[in-house]
């Protein structure tokens, strides 16, 4: 078992170098926000196309097939059985709720007497009138008559029902928005991480969220706090791993421990794993502390220059055209 190559979530890959790697991190961050961001009030079309642009990404980037294999696949997994899960569970529009208030009888007899009595004085008021028409079969005018009833169409709420199992179209579009939504979410992240360095993405953070200054926002701690989290990601994962492979060394007969001891021995395991993050996580405060990081406005250290080149500019072009797309095809008409 080895977390750190079958489950790559938020890790930065060094090898190959793709043409993802080469864009401005800031370039990669707004288009991170726009994907993020345009699935808001936007059709089932628009979301399923930012799906294929995802993976369309990926493919022409040639990240390894290796790096994305099982994640995509467990993604891909999970937000179809969201999906799925969300088109037969109950939309919410056909349950009734009942009257708290009792009947106008109950309230008021006197006007309920009232209004029969007028409605049969009505009756036998009418009654005379039509004993006085003529006999005869004619037809009635057709100015008086009913308005004509409309003509039914294919229009049907239900689009499938089987059994205790109905599909309607509320239900329908929740699904789709929830399990596009979620693969979005999630992979469009993973694919910035995974081609981004967590120096890059503190520098673009950095750069993003300058003007926050003027409202004396600690912007330059924000974005150590991000770099520290990024870089505690494969600590984790490490440490993981390691207590999952202490558990199988040691050869442990679950069926002889029944459900309380099992549940005792990954109760240790869960604290054990908790004092492990904890002390390496004190350790990188005091190696921050012995190296002079006592203030992150005292020590910037500058990884990488940012400077928008020829393919950066390209890049923001083509999320002009994204933007346009989606303001002009792709907003929900319900």
């Amino acid at each position: 078992m080895d977390l750190l190559r079958s489950l790559p979530i938020g890790l930065y890959l060094e090898q190959p170098v793709t043409w993802l790697h080469r864009l401005d991190p800031r370039v990669k961050m707004v288009w991170l926000m726009s994907i993020l961001v345009t699935p808001i009030l936007a059709n089932a079309q628009w979301r399923f196309a930012l799906v294929g642009l995802l993976l369309v990404l990926t493919i022409s980037a040639r990240i390894p097939y290796r790096v994305w294999r099982q994640q995509l696949g467990w993604l891909a997994l999970l937000s179809l059985a969201v999906m799925l899960l969300t088109f037969v569970m109950p939309d919410g529009l056909e349950v009734s709720q009942p009257d708290r208030m009792p009947p106008a009888e109950v309230l008021n007899p006197a006007v309920s007497e009232t209004q029969s009595g007028t409605e049969s004085g009505d009756q036998s008021a009418v009654e005379p009138d039509n004993q006085g028409e003529s006999p005869s079969g004619d037809q009635p005018n057709p100015e008086v008559s009913a308005p004509p009833l409309p003509q039914p169409t294919a229009y049907r709420f239900v689009v499938f029902q089987w059994g205790p199992i109905t599909v309607t179209r509320r239900s329908l579009d929740l699904g789709i928005r929830v399990g596009t939504l979620l693969f979005t979410l999630i992979y469009g992240t993973n694919l910035y991480l995974l081609t981004t360095a967590p120096e890059e993405i503190t520098l673009a953070l950095e750069a993003l969220m300058k003007p926050l200054r003027w409202f004396r926002v600690p912007v330059t701690e924000i974005a150590l706090t991000v770099t520290l989290s990024l870089r505690f990601i494969p600590l984790v994962l490490e440490e993981v791993q390691n207590l999952v492979r202490s558990v199988q060394t040691r050869a442990i007969n679950w069926q002889k421990l029944g459900v309380r001891g099992s549940a005792q021995v990954w109760l240790a395991v869960v604290e054990r794993l908790l004092e492990n993050l904890l002390l390496r996580a004190e350790q990188i405060a005091a190696a921050m502390e012995v190296r002079g990081f006592t203030s992150p406005n005292q020590h910037q250290v500058r990884w990488y220059q940012l400077i928008l080149r020829r393919w950066d500019w390209f890049a923001l072009g083509l999320l002009v055209v994204l933007w346009w797309l989606r303001l002009s095809w792709g907003q929900n008409t319900l």
